[in-house]
């Protein structure tokens, strides 16, 4: 009986930690599958890809889908997606449907194809926005036909097994289940119409699954102290260290050595902490009723540059942020009143696209926040952020107590006598 429970409590504990982001509790991403007609053997379907993630997009190179038939099902034709592998049609006479695997996998198309293979919200090479960012490219969709399907809802039977890589690992998919069908308007919104059935799947996202370790950190630094507080020594891991780049190696003039490779394995500059992304948080300005913040996002990486990338911070006072100069804002309220957390991404055409390691290679922005009499202080590490995201993974933090601290309160090894000292107040007092 102990055992069951146990292992009951660690399936709670890991099905929350696979399916729950404090910072964003609702986001995930649906995928939709909308049966619009009937074919003499199947059916055509809208598959769209909802990213209802706040501050978590699809980048670069874009989402793979993949699932398995529930029975002998082929795709005779795709527009706006394509599987990547055909697989065995030899049975077919006259016309070869487009896959025939029992487990096909799906990749949106590259901007540019011909008009007559597009689709709606198609063709951007799998990279999809968050939905905090911009709903209206938060959408991915394509047109499939299917054959040797059934031709009504009692014989269509739904696929299995779904699988999301966005770009990596880290989706976990639920099964399909069967929702109303959805509704259309006409383009003169006078008239409705719905699918013929219609079937969700949800995904989400555990940085667990993504990789073992982290994929950027935090370093900080304020104007009352002079000491910088680094990124945690090997922060991400120490596992690229025999493979990592000086910044004067004359390695970086070889050609074709910043293309990325399809594993996106990364190329990084020798650092302490090894990671591909450093935030940095300074605090700049203290004013009477206000104060000042830098934040700074380096890329440490020589194989990879970040589009639409996104920042989520939390901090207590950014219910009072009043001006932000070089990013783009907006507040997170993940628990409706509680306005503590952020997210900041680029401005488009100026600072959007986080360029690769190098002397191009950040972003850097000033905050001016407002001070609330009640709650502000600079004691105690409260000037500096209780998290950060950096798309959507979160960042590495130093220890508390390592934090830049104010000269009026020393940390404890700087008020901590030698012993010499006491030898010293003894002979003196015995004197």
């Amino acid at each position: 009986m102990r055992l069951v429970i146990s292992t009951f409590c660690v399936l709670v504990l890991f099905s929350c930690a696979v399916a729950y982001d404090p910072l964003d509790p609702n986001g995930n991403i649906t995928i939709k599958w909308d049966i619009m007609s009937w074919t003499p053997d199947g059916y055509v379907a809208t598959v769209t890809v909802h990213n209802f993630q706040m501050f978590r997009h699809i980048m670069n190179p874009g989402w793979t889908l993949g699932w398995t038939w529930a029975k002998r099902e082929v795709i005779w034709s795709m527009i706006g997606a394509q599987a990547t592998e055909q697989g065995d049609c030899s049975k077919f006479k006259g016309n070869i449907p487009h896959c025939c695997k029992k487990n096909p996998t799906v990749v949106d198309l590259l901007p540019g194809v011909p008009y007559n293979q597009q689709f709606t919200n198609c063709c951007k090479g799998g990279v999809v926005a968050a939905w905090g960012q911009d709903p209206s490219q938060a959408i991915s969709s394509f047109q499939i036909s299917v054959g040797q399907a059934g031709t009504t809802n009692k014989t269509v039977k739904l696929p299995k097994n779904f699988t999301l890589l966005a770009p990596g690992p880290g989706y976990s998919c639920g099964p399909a289940k069967i929702v109303p069908s959805t509704t259309f308007l006409t383009s003169d919104k006078r008239r409705k119409t719905q699918a013929l059935m219609t079937w969700n799947v949800t995904c989400t996202y555990s940085q667990f699954l993504a990789r073992k370790n982290p994929s950027c950190c935090v370093s900080l630094s304020s104007f009352y102290n002079e000491t910088i507080t680094p990124c945690p020594s090997c922060a991400c891991g120490c596992h690229n260290k025999k493979n990592c780049v000086k910044r004067d190696s004359k390695i970086l003039s070889m050609v074709g050595l910043h293309t990325p490779k399809k594993d996106n394995e990364p190329l990084l500059r020798c650092t302490h902490h090894m990671c591909p992304i450093r935030v940095h948080w300074h605090v700049k300005v203290n004013y009477k009723d206000y104060w000042r913040v830098k934040i700074a996002i380096t890329n440490f990486n020589y194989r990879m540059n970040h589009s639409l990338w996104s920042l989520a911070v939390q901090h207590p006072n950014l219910n009072n942020l009043t001006q932000v100069f070089s990013f783009n804002y907006k507040p997170l309220l993940p628990y409706g009143s509680i306005n503590d957390t952020g997210m900041f991404y680029g401005m488009k055409y100026f600072n959007d696209l986080l360029m690769e390691a190098g002397p191009t290679g950040n972003v850097q922005s000033e905050l001016l926040l407002q001070k609330d009499k009640d709650t502000f202080t600079f004691k105690q590490g409260w000037a500096f952020p209780r998290k950060i995201y950096f798309n959507g993974d979160e960042c590495m933090m130093p220890p508390p107590d390592t934090y830049p601290f104010l000269p009026n309160s020393a940390p404890p090894s700087l008020i901590t006598f030698p012993p010499s000292i006491f030898l010293l107040l003894f002979f003196l007092a015995v004197w």
